[in-house]
């Protein structure tokens, strides 16, 4: 039985998230669609996590077991006749029996997009949030470099799929304006339920003046919900970067470029 791991990207516009739901359309249940018309036999393919609805992907990793013998080379190009041209697998190849994307992705880096502009603009249209008043994004900057660092993050997470711990390490929080679009790019060992798009909320809340950048350690510490900023729209929101290094795989997943 060969492991099998996969890089994909997918806009996520049409789908109720990455995992499979009773009478909905998601992209895993796509996703082992197209592989079963493939290695004929049924699979199930782990993903490396939750993406909410509406939510994309620039890169996503994800792992299923097969005896099918199909070349590794050969996988991408045969699975992507059978997919949807909202979703395309960019490289496959062979993992160690124990990897699991989700269980040995080490680091996960997710991407805010906002249109910042006074006009609306079509082609950003679940693609990036429309803000139309103007966003300081060294306000901006302030108030995510205050993610930084090992924290509770309850606060900035919505109540959904049970966890042991809501402590999260935040290596960067880096915001950057190109024109009228401004990203923010987070990456964490982890994310809570809706935690990047809480965060990219907080961070928009500074940038409106309803919070202080500083104040935002003491919302952290509170576990108050309701202190810190809004969940963010989730069209805006893009899985853009993953690490692995369970001790025998070492590789990264790294977004394509605009």
């Amino acid at each position: 039985m060969r492991n099998i791991c996969l890089f994909l990207s997918y806009l996520g516009t049409n789908y109720h998230g990455w995992q499979m739901q009773k009478n909905l359309p998601t992209v895993q249940e796509t996703m082992e669609k197209a592989i079963e018309m493939i290695v004929h036999h049924p699979v199930h393919v782990t993903g490396c996590g939750r993406t909410d609805a509406g939510v994309h992907a620039k890169c996503y990793v994800a792992n299923f077991r097969t005896t099918s013998t199909i070349p590794v080379d050969r996988l991408p190009y045969a699975l992507n006749t059978h997919l949807p041209c909202d979703v395309v697998v960019t490289k496959a190849f062979e993992v160690h029996e124990n990897f699991n994307a989700i269980g040995s992705c080490a680091r996960k880096e997710y991407t805010y997009r906002i249109y910042n502009s006074r006009l609306k603009n079509p082609f950003h249209v679940n693609r990036a949030w429309f803000y139309p008043k103007h966003l300081d994004e060294k306000v901006m900057q302030a108030a995510a470099s205050q993610f930084v660092g090992t924290h509770d993050f309850a606060a900035v997470r919505s109540v959904g799929t049970d966890v042991k711990s809501t402590v999260r390490t935040v290596y960067y929080y880096n915001v950057e304006r190109r024109g009228d679009i401004i990203e923010l790019k987070v990456c964490a060992n982890g994310f809570l339920y809706n935690m990047a798009r809480a965060m990219a909320g907080t961070v928009v809340y500074a940038a409106e003046g309803k919070i202080q950048p500083h104040e935002i350690g003491a919302i952290l510490d509170s576990g108050n919900r309701t202190a810190a900023g809004p969940t963010v729209p989730p069209g805006g929101l893009y899985m853009s970067h993953l690490w692995y290094d369970d001790g025998v795989e070492q590789f990264e997943c790294t977004p394509w470029q605009d």
